[in-house]
């Protein structure tokens, strides 16, 4: 898929295999419901799969690169099948090395390509990248986050990283942002990135957004349940396309594809 000639808005459908994410822990970490699951999304109408074996939600503790793997191998040789590019989303150089031995489309990494050898490893095979933005770590991100200019500071991160992949070797037709509302982010902070998303979208890489279910979303709709959240869900998504996002992730594949055509119909 060439990403910088993405012609309309797609979705990626979400496949956790963990039992502890925040939205849906557990649902799919049996192999064989994360690779129905998987067919489920893709009849609905995903134009991607991104696969997770490792929570980031807040406070989340680390997984091992062997649990991980465990988790991820058996349902990624299965999916890999269905037709529609797979992005895995992992942050362990380890674990990109093995998901690369399989035909995926991207790397979908939450720090960015900040483990050691990440970038060099994914320049040498040509796999597309995402890039996301984080402050400290899935075990920190939410105690009291802090900035003097978020959207200068997350967008200014997110192009250095870039322009890093870059001079790695990465292609530019390769890279995607994803400025990470709700890692390391308040309320406040989602609305001012938010306000400020045109400014990401106008650089030459797609942006990707992954707004679904968030308890942020939660705080505005009093709605305490992520599974209670689509309609806020497709709400904040519909106003992240029309403010030039290209890659919404989701949970809810149907709803938004229904969402997005309907929108598309009286635009």
């Amino acid at each position: 898929m060439a990403l910088h000639r993405l012609t309309r808005t797609q979705v990626m459908g979400i496949v956790n295999i963990t039992p502890d994410s925040f939205s849906d822990g557990g649902d799919f970490y049996d192999p064989e419901m994360a690779i129905a699951h998987a067919k489920q999304l893709v009849a609905e109408g995903a134009d991607w799969l991104d696969i997770g074996a490792e929570s980031t939600r807040p406070g989340a503790e680390p997984t091992s690169v062997d649990e991980e793997l465990r988790r991820l191998l058996p349902v990624l040789s299965e999916i890999v099948k269905l037709g529609v590019p797979v992005s895995v989303d992992t942050r362990r150089v380890e674990v990109m090395r093995e998901a690369l031995n399989f035909p995926i489309a991207m790397i979908n990494d939450v720090s960015a390509l900040h483990d050691a050898g990440a970038m060099a490893l994914c320049a040498k095979t040509g796999i597309a990248v995402c890039l996301m933005h984080m402050q400290g770590t899935p075990q920190t991100m939410q105690v009291n986050p802090h900035y003097e200019a978020i959207a200068s500071q997350v967008f200014g991160f997110l192009l250095e990283r870039a322009a890093a992949c870059e001079r790695a070797g990465i292609a530019p037709n390769n890279i995607v942002l994803d400025p990470g509302f709700g890692f390391g982010k308040t309320l406040a902070h989602s609305q001012a990135l938010m306000h400020a998303l045109p400014t990401l979208c106008a650089a030459p890489y797609p942006v990707l957004v992954g707004w679904s279910r968030k308890r942020v979303l939660g705080e505005i709709t009093g709605h305490t349940t992520p599974k209670d959240r689509l309609a806020a869900s497709l709400a904040v998504a519909l106003r992240c396309v029309e403010k030039g996002a290209k890659i919404l992730r989701v949970h809810d594949v149907r709803a938004t594809v229904d969402a997005l055509n309907v929108w598309d119909a009286f635009k």
